[in-house]
């Protein structure tokens, strides 16, 4: 795969996702995620990402070393990482803009708990 790519958005139950980059290394994404909308409680078992919160407010779940998941209130301006094998949710406060970036491997998802019926699925 090469460097370049053609932008494309994809559109998502909670909102949608801008896929800026796709290359062999990296993929770039921003989120538009609704307010009171969110991502399925996940994890990757590959892909690591690092998440810049652009705009809103936002509930960072996470489950620290295999404990229940917590919640983290993020704003604008904060940013997280999410390893491996870490169980995570992201959603929305107020209409958010999330800037993602991870290692390429889209499909790359395991949903374990989904408001819109797609648990166990594993899709871009």
């Amino acid at each position: 795969m090469s460097g370049r790519v053609t932008i494309r958005t994809v559109p998502k139950p909670w909102g949608h996702e801008t896929i800026w980059a796709h290359t062999e290394r990296y993929v770039g994404k921003i989120l538009h995620i609704r307010a009171g909308e969110a991502l399925s409680v996940q994890y990757h078992n590959v892909k690591d990402e690092t998440v810049y919160l652009l705009s809103g407010e936002l509930l960072y779940r996470v489950a620290l070393e295999g404990g229940e998941l917590q919640d983290v209130h993020l704003k604008a301006g904060e940013s997280f990482r999410i390893a491996p094998h870490t169980v995570h949710q992201m959603e929305a406060v107020t209409d958010c803009d999330v800037f993602e970036v991870s290692t390429p491997e889209l499909d790359d998802v395991v949903r374990l708990k989904d408001r819109y019926g797609r648990e166990g699925t594993s899709a871009p």
